[in-house]
């Protein structure tokens, strides 16, 4: 498809409405709000993304290397068809087809980092004057591409705090929090470039997906090589289909297929609740529990309904004591464990659980503190982490917005702004040209209204320049810098 489609309609006649005269247009991407209790920056992920596959792959291919005639000829008859009259024209498409290359700047925070709300994450301006107009023509297919990774990334470094948190306090073994939170929304979530996005910003904190499109995603666009370094990874898991297949009646002899003949050795998880979650942890599992606790590996019970906080860790209302205890008590009933240094109790190595079903920050808490009540470890339990966290979001979760604050016209700058009188502040922007800088405490820090000089220097760093991708990130180092 033609790159320069990908955009809303009102978009593609803007360059006339500038003020004649109009020869560049520089524009800032900033998460302006936090829709999530306690958090108050926003991880930056996705720009490197959006200039490999969008700027430089797409222009090049479906844009540049196509012949003049043909690209220009589709525009004019898709604009014409979707505005009727028009004075749009294709002068300006057909100059930048003889540019070969998108001549624009975009200087950028480090991928990674965390950025406080109003700081801006990155800018952008046009470095040729004719062509002024493609600064915030982008605005559309930049937003579409990034809000998405830097909301997931965020809202995963929220879950790491937690986990990491309680496992520091409950766990002997606090390093498991990398395959704590397991990304199981790719099913549930709005396309596959929102899977693979979202599911890399999942993996900027822990390893553990079931979204396999993002391994690939993050080789093509981070530098990740998974012949050398763990990008992400999962187990041998059951479904639904698998358990009914083998029939109410035959249930614990699928259990104990599964256990001895099909997965001997290794970690399996297998769903539990396709009938009696409470019958298989009570009555199969004690059946099982040599072939169990003699095996070379990990099974791993996974319910899959019901409220996960009493399910996990027991309803205090429940009706029956095996509602009252919950999975992880009724698994220590049965296997047992060891008591560690901590005083929090640890199932043996043969067993443990995962729930992943309608997890969210909220309730990820609640089990762990429940779990700390109880006198367990919160690392006896992996969350799956679902489109339940990953999909129920939106652009304004974070507020993100691109927007103009500097320009000039007929050889003169212009500091510009908005400040809607009927707004709450949210939309107020930033004005003229920026700088980020860091405070003594490390936070980021908008000055605006900055001269050329001044916005030369600080943090942000030239990340692309006329076609031209200038830094180049990796995973690993990105992973540096959410850790750090």
């Amino acid at each position: 498809m033609n790159p320069l489609l990908l955009t809303d309609g009102y978009k593609v006649d803007h360059r006339r409405q500038y003020p004649t005269g109009t020869t560049l247009v520089y524009s800032n991407w900033t998460p302006r709000k936090s829709r999530i209790e306690d958090i108050h920056e926003v991880v930056f992920f996705g720009l490197q993304y959006f200039l490999k596959k969008y700027i430089i792959e797409d222009f090049t291919n479906h844009f540049f290397n196509q012949p003049k005639e043909v690209v220009v000829k589709q525009y004019a008859r898709f604009i014409n068809n979707y505005l009727g009259e028009n004075q749009v024209g294709t002068k300006h498409i057909e100059a930048l087809h003889d540019l070969g290359y998108i001549p624009m700047v975009f200087k950028a925070l480090p991928e990674g980092v965390s950025v406080p709300v109003r700081v801006p994450m990155f800018t952008m301006y046009n470095t040729l004057p004719e062509f002024f107009w493609l600064t915030n023509y982008f605005e559309t297919l930049l937003s579409t591409a990034i809000w998405v990774p830097c909301t997931s990334a965020t809202i995963a470094k929220q879950y790491r705090k937690i986990l990491d948190k309680y496992a520091q306090e409950t766990s002997s073994v606090p390093e498991f929090v990398d395959w704590q939170a397991h990304d199981f929304s790719m099913r549930g979530m709005g396309g596959i470039e929102a899977s693979v996005t979202s599911g890399g910003g999942h993996l900027l904190s822990f390893t553990g997906t079931d979204t396999i499109p993002t391994l690939q995603f993050l080789e093509t666009y981070y530098n990740a090589n998974s012949d050398t370094e763990l990008i992400g990874g999962s187990v041998a898991a059951t479904e639904h289909s698998v358990m009914c297949m083998g029939t109410n009646e035959g249930e614990s002899e699928t259990f104990k297929r599964l256990i001895t003949e099909i997965y001997p050795k290794g970690i399996v998880s297998i769903v539990s609740d396709t009938w009696d979650l409470w019958k298989v942890l009570t009555e199969y599992l004690p059946d099982l529990k040599e072939e169990i606790t003699n095996r070379e590996g990990k099974v791993v019970i996974r319910p899959d309904s019901g409220d996960p906080v009493d399910i996990i860790c027991g309803n205090p209302d429940g009706k029956t004591i095996k509602e009252k205890k919950g999975v992880i008590e009724l698994l220590w009933d049965t296997f047992g464990g060891t008591t560690n240094a901590k005083g929090y109790q640890e199932l043996i190595p043969q067993i443990g659980a995962i729930y992943g079903d309608s997890i969210t920050i909220d309730r990820a808490t609640q089990i762990c503190e429940r779990l700390k009540q109880k006198g367990f470890a919160s690392t006896n339990v992996v969350l799956g982490i679902g489109s339940y966290t990953y999909q129920y979001n939106t652009r304004d979760t974070f507020g993100f917005a691109m927007k103009a604050t500097y320009g000039e016209v007929n050889g003169e700058g212009r500091e510009i702004y908005k400040d809607p009188v009927t707004d709450d502040g949210t939309k107020k922007s930033a004005k003229g040209l920026i700088q980020i800088y860091k405070d003594p405490s490390g936070h980021f820090q908008l000055k605006d209204q900055c001269t050329w000089e001044e916005e030369k220097q600080g943090e942000l760093r030239e990340v692309f320049r006329d076609g031209k991708l200038l830094i180049d990130d990796s995973l690993a180092d990105i992973r540096k810098r959410i850790k750090a």
